[in-house]
């Protein structure tokens, strides 16, 4: 009993109807049904509203994968990025309407294909292009992990790819003598290459006067046994044995200060090779040494500017390469992601896919009103077509009559007065009076245009524009509204 009084209540309660019969009546229009067939056939008005609802679904996911491959691909602010999805979101849309609208009942299988492949693999490249953000999206977590790996194999290619570069090229043979140079100068030269040959004379010349001089000792012993008798003939003294031994002794002496010189020289020439050596290595040393440092630096230089480039690589390029390599390494993850993607690209094509399922079935009450209000139109329309052809038949016929009455009467007045002028130049000449001058008056009146049709056409224009006024489309076609 209260709510029957309170007349808030009772619009409160009859709003909300409303407000749902609008948005239904908002979502069949964007299915592409026509309201005022809709309104003769409100059976299949559900139908269209349903469709409608699964515009607005793909609109939606459309709005959330361009938001998030904007993100993701330019780094934009979020509510920058929902702006351009919602753009994106209508774009889709209205494409898909497009599809839905195009697609008008017919009895032919084969014509229903037709009209179907094209708009199927046009859904079909949508739903690839709405699905994939998504889903990168899902698996942002995974992907950002592989990403790292992936960063961290781009970085080593990079760096071996320098290494190859044929401007670093001698970049490790440039180390080695670096380190050779600094290793000669560490050494005092001596271990330069350029000594072998000379140290190979020195050690030579070591052997040599190592030999001589064993060679030496023991005959300085055979000789200070022969003298102590404790060998040899056993004969104590300074007999001839021991003048023979002690002679060979002093002898080898002699041999054994030649192998001293000949070392000692030797000796002296590595010292002077090495000491040269040294020189060199120590001069090549600093020009090598800052070579090496702008090498290195600008072979530094190029990896870091790619390092630092490949870190900001988090773009839906690596992204898919990323979940392309978790697919082929986890067929758990390749199971997932295909499913995800099918179930959006699915989500795509569901508009195109029931419109054609209900083209493939009997034609509805609404599609058979629909045809009879196209057709009643275009009768309509080809009456007035007719009736405006007949109309201007009429108006130039009328203009004709007109015109050649026109010229009937301009003939009767010319005549007339040639008859007149006759007749007064006759009586003049019988009288023997003089004829008078013609005046301005009958030179007009001579003179008019022969094509002048007076009154007589802007009379016949305003009745033929009085007859079209008239014409009124008949009471019974509505006109078609067009969305």
């Amino acid at each position: 009993m209260a709510e029957l009084l309170d007349p808030v209540a009772r619009g409160g309660k009859s709003a909300m109807p409303r407000r749902r019969g609008r948005f239904g009546d908002g979502l069949a229009v964007l299915s592409g049904a026509r309201p005022d067939v809709l309104e003769a056939v409100p059976g299949a008005r559900a139908k269209f509203v349903a469709l409608g609802g699964v515009l607005l679904s793909t609109g939606g996911l459309a709005v959330l994968s361009a938001a998030f491959a904007v993100h993701m691909a330019l780094g934009v602010w979020w509510p920058l990025a929902l702006l351009v999805g919602v753009g994106w979101g209508f774009v889709i849309v209205n494409l898909d309407r497009m599809l839905l609208v195009g697609m008008a009942h017919d009895a032919s299988l084969k014509r229903n294909l037709l009209m179907a492949v094209p708009r199927v693999g046009l859904a079909l490249v949508l739903g690839i292009v709405i699905s994939t953000p998504l889903t990168l999206q899902i698996f942002h977590k995974e992907i950002d992990t592989e990403i790292v790996s992936l960063q961290a194999e781009a970085s080593d290619a990079y760096n071996e790819s320098l290494d190859a570069d044929a401007r670093f090229a001698g970049l490790p043979e440039l180390r080695e003598k670096v380190a050779t140079q600094q290793a000669v100068v560490a050494s005092g030269g001596s271990s330069a290459a350029d000594l072998a040959p000379l140290q190979g004379g020195v050690a030579a010349a070591q052997a040599a006067y190592d030999a001589a001089l064993s060679t030496q000792r023991e005959l300085s012993a055979k000789a200070q046994c022969e003298l102590d008798g404790t060998c040899g003939t056993g004969d104590a003294g300074t007999g001839e044995a021991y003048a023979q031994a002690r002679a060979a002794a002093d002898a080898q002496r002699d041999v054994v200060d030649a192998a001293k010189a000949d070392l000692d020289a030797a000796v002296t020439a590595v010292a002077a090779g090495a000491s040269r050596s040294m020189a060199q290595a120590a001069a090549d040393l600093e020009t090598d040494t800052a070579e090496l440092a702008r090498l290195t630096q600008q072979q530094t230089a190029l990896q870091e500017a790619f390092d630092e480039t490949n870190a900001d690589n988090t773009g839906i390029l690596i992204r898919l390469q990323a979940l392309s390599a978790l697919s082929d390494s986890t067929a758990t993850m390749a199971v997932a992601h295909y499913m995800l993607a099918l179930l959006f690209i699915c989500i795509e094509l569901l508009p195109v896919l029931m419109k054609m399922l209900l083209n493939f079935g009997p034609r509805s009450t609404y599609d058979r009103l629909t045809e009879l209000r196209d057709d009643g139109d275009l009768e309509v329309e080809q009456l007035q077509q007719s009736a405006r052809v007949e109309v201007e038949q009429a108006v130039q016929e009328l203009l004709i009559m007109a015109e050649k009455e026109r010229v009937d009467r301009q003939k009767e007045q010319v005549l007339a007065r040639r008859r007149a002028r006759l007749a007064a130049a006759v009586a003049q000449r019988e009288s023997g009076e003089v004829p008078a001058p013609r005046t301005e008056s009958s030179a007009e009146e001579s003179g008019r245009r022969m094509w002048d049709t007076g009154p007589i056409i802007g009379l016949a224009r305003e009745a033929a524009s009085r007859t079209v006024r008239t014409m009124r489309r008949r009471p019974d076609v509505r006109e078609v509204e067009t969305v």
